[in-house]
């Protein structure tokens, strides 16, 4: 087998994954950015172009293989998640990617994404999440926040959302992230880490819908206030994070809380917690961060561990039966046993 990973630098640009196809998402949408960084990112992985396999299910994020020249599916509402599995299994070399959004990943698609990720095929996942459902025109999705209203919660939303890092450690995937598309930089990164996992990736976008959620995650991109939002995660490197880079997270026992470097004199740079990905328990209490207004949004790795991957696995299995049994033939099983002939 051919790992397509080890295959040395194309001379391949961005412009060899634009098509020629008109991108039609709203004027301003997020998306543009992930797509811009994608199709920067994919030539610096020396991978030949027909090796790359995008593939989407419905929603506004997934007309995204129409605007890579690479090969792609645009399937069914929820299910680019079974169909991105049968296509690695069918041709491991494939570099195989699913691109969703909150919908189609979590609502109709949720059972698919968790076996996906449980089961720890070499695929990356890219979820962009903009917490509403846009396609369709501005409903409450899976990750839209408590109270929200929409158009189909006009007094606010009573279901509690789904937090996608949350659910992916608990699906024990083997590669978690978080990057927002506002920072063109930090998304390269992340999808050059994602690809370089051997196993499932699973990397959460936040992306602003300028429609229908405009400024949901302003908060976290405003540079006036981001900094007081957002913690950088760097695996072996204190959680600092403030304007003046004076905060920090502390693990008191079990308990998560902020310090300020300026103005306790009791605390020093010792007392700050040291990012570790390999570690799921720093990874749960990282992920529980998400919709808590008391901590500030971690992006970056949240957690990355090595574990062996479903289709080698498959094909030791496959290669143990052909040397117990040979390599059998079709037909032969077709005609064996009872059988009947229809006149």
């Amino acid at each position: 087998m051919v790992d397509m990973k080890k295959i040395k630098s194309l001379d391949l640009s961005r412009m060899d994954f634009v098509t020629d196809q008109t991108v039609k998402w709203c004027p301003g949408c997020g998306d543009y950015s992930i797509l811009k960084q994608t199709q920067r990112v994919l030539p610096e992985l020396g991978v030949p172009k027909e090796n790359f396999l995008f593939i989407s299910g419905i929603g506004c994020s997934s007309r995204f293989p129409y605007y890579m020249n690479t090969y792609g599916f645009h399937t069914i509402h929820g299910r680019a998640a079974a169909i991105a599995s049968g296509a690695k299994l069918a041709n491991p070399d494939l570099s195989v990617w699913v691109v969703t959004g909150d919908g189609d990943a979590l609502s109709i698609g949720g059972n698919h994404t968790i076996h996906l990720m449980r089961r720890n095929l070499d695929i990356n996942i890219l979820l962009f999440n903009n917490r509403i459902y846009g396609l369709t025109k501005g409903q409450y999705s899976p990750t839209s926040e408590l109270g929200k209203v929409t158009k189909s919660t006009p007094m606010g939303s009573l279901d509690r959302p789904f937090n996608p890092t949350s659910l992916a450690l608990g699906s024990q995937a083997t590669f978690v992230a978080r990057t927002i598309d506002r920072n063109p930089k930090h998304i390269q990164s992340i999808l050059k880490s994602a690809y370089h996992h051997k196993g499932t990736s699973f990397v959460e976008i936040y992306q602003n819908c300028v429609i229908f959620n405009d400024g949901a995650f302003e908060n976290l991109t405003n540079k006036k206030i981001l900094s007081n939002n957002v913690v950088q995660l760097e695996h072996g490197q204190p959680m600092i994070f403030g304007k003046n880079r004076n905060l920090g997270i502390h693990l008191d026992g079990n308990t998560p809380s902020i310090i300020d470097l300026d103005k306790d004199d009791n605390v020093s740079i010792d007392d700050i917690l040291i990012h570790d990905e390999k570690d799921i328990v720093i990874a749960s209490m990282l992920s529980s961060f998400t919709y808590n207004d008391n901590f500030p949004t971690p992006v970056g790795i949240i957690y990355a561990v090595d574990e062996p991957i479903y289709e080698d696995l498959s094909q030791k299995q496959i290669d143990t039966a052909i040397e117990k049994q040979g390599k059998g033939d079709i037909q032969a099983l077709l005609d064996s046993g009872n059988i009947w002939e229809v006149k």
